[in-house]
């Protein structure tokens, strides 16, 4: 149990959050080493003795696949789903998880096969948008936009097998479509209640990690805006030649996000994903951190929007990474 003096100093850190960290300010969400050890860390902790070595092994292939050193694969190039956007997320998996264990009755329990099943299932959600190396004449993986989760899903079948999850692929291909939009969630076909769990805590680390991000913003519209362009999501041509505009340029988007979160993000969060979002304030013994930086940054946007002064989005500083991605 978290003393009241270690709540209180988790709170100032979030307060001094740096760009690159998670939402309590102590995970570099851009080194895969630190989040792997962490996660790694919480799960031993969780279930003591266990044999997490497949985990860290994915941990490993992850970073590898994103770099362009995973065979038969190029790296990532999409700039808004990116490596730094699948560890933020898998960590939060990793809480929610952890969250659930604390609070649930005995046979409640995921245990630990399928609390690993969940984060790899999370580790592997953006695997479609990564181009196979007889892609490299595709422009970005962006491209893949409205087909990535099924994408993923291929991935996830093969890759398991080679963890020792052969007999978990089938559920985690169908699993993974909780993150997205391809198939609607109440027409998933997950037949054991628990992997319907671990379904939700997936599509709810998606959202809610990436926009916790420090820098969600300014993401969205620097980042987010190029992939719905390469992705043909900003302007949809129909079968009849008419030319539908969703996003007409970054600032339309950014404009559009707080609907977004409104009624799409907290919909699926709060109802179809069953709330489990509030596992992690059994994982953190006080607030849920992800939802007071939600908080913050679309409060923050609320007042952007409201005074016309899309401007002040610079308020948070690009990473050099970051930077160094948007120039080339």
């Amino acid at each position: 149990m978290l003393s009241a003096r270690a709540r209180v100093d988790n709170l100032r850190a979030v307060r001094d959050r740096l760009n690159q960290n998670d939402v309590s300010n102590r995970v570099n969400v851009e080194d895969p080493e630190r989040v792997r050890d962490t996660v790694l860390e919480l799960f031993a902790a969780r279930y003591p003795g266990s044999d997490l070595a497949p985990l860290g092994r994915a941990f490993d292939d992850v970073r590898a696949l994103f770099e362009g050193k995973f065979p038969g694969y190029l790296a990532c190039d999409t700039l808004y789903h990116d490596v730094r956007h699948t560890l933020d997320m898998t960590l939060a998996m990793a809480r929610l998880i952890d969250g659930h264990e604390r609070v649930c009755a005995a046979d409640d329990r995921l245990g630990v096969r399928r609390a690993m099943l969940g984060v790899l299932v999370a580790l592997l959600h953006d695997s479609g948008y990564l181009k196979r190396a007889s892609e490299s004449h595709i422009e970005n993986g962006a491209v893949f936009t409205k087909v990535h989760v099924s994408r993923s899903a291929d991935f996830i079948s093969a890759y398991l097998p080679q963890l020792g999850f052969g007999a978990e692929a089938p559920v985690a291909a169908r699993l993974v479509h909780f993150t997205g939009y391809e198939i609607e969630i109440e027409n998933i076909r997950v037949e054991d209640p628990k992997d319907r769990l671990i379904g939700c805590m997936v599509g709810t680390a998606d959202l809610i990690g990436q926009m916790s991000d420090r820098m969600y913003l300014e993401k969205c519209r620097e980042f987010l805006y190029r992939e719905f362009v390469w992705g043909s999501l900003a302007r949809e041509t129909l079968p009849d030649g008419r030319e539908i505009v969703h996003y007409a340029s970054p600032d339309d988007l950014i404009i559009k996000t707080p609907g977004f979160y409104e009624y799409v993000a907290r919909e699926r969060i709060e109802n179809k994903f069953g709330a489990v979002h509030r596992y992690a304030e059994a994982h953190f013994e006080g607030p849920n951190l992800y939802q007071s930086e939600i908080d913050r940054n679309i409060g923050f946007l609320r007042e952007v929007v409201e005074t016309a002064d899309l401007k002040r989005l610079r308020r948070y500083c690009y990473s050099l990474s970051a930077r160094t991605r948007l120039a080339a």
